[in-house]
């Protein structure tokens, strides 16, 4: 009976095992990271969408309004601390 290695045995956890043992890391959606940014109150904010194209139908007022940042909806901010963990 042959024993394939595990994880337990690779070289890696070995090491990290003698020295001391590490966290593993997070790593940060960069298209979210570049697409929201935080509040002072932890919130966070991000641009309105609809105001890339097609602006000839839409009245003044409303690309105005699109120009605006808004705050992201409560109900997501769990899955974006998630995908978004050292912003």
């Amino acid at each position: 009976m042959r024993r394939l290695p595990g994880i337990h045995e690779s070289p890696a956890f070995i090491y990290t095992i003698k020295e001391e043992y590490i966290m593993p890391k997070f790593k940060t959606k960069r298209a979210a990271a570049k697409r929201f940014k935080k509040t002072a109150t932890g919130g966070l904010k991000r641009m309105k969408a609809y105001k890339s194209h097609i602006l000839t139908k839409k009245s003044a007022k409303r690309k105005r309004n699109l120009r605006k940042a808004t705050m992201t909806v409560a109900a997501n901010s769990k899955v974006m601390k998630k995908i978004i963990p050292y912003l």
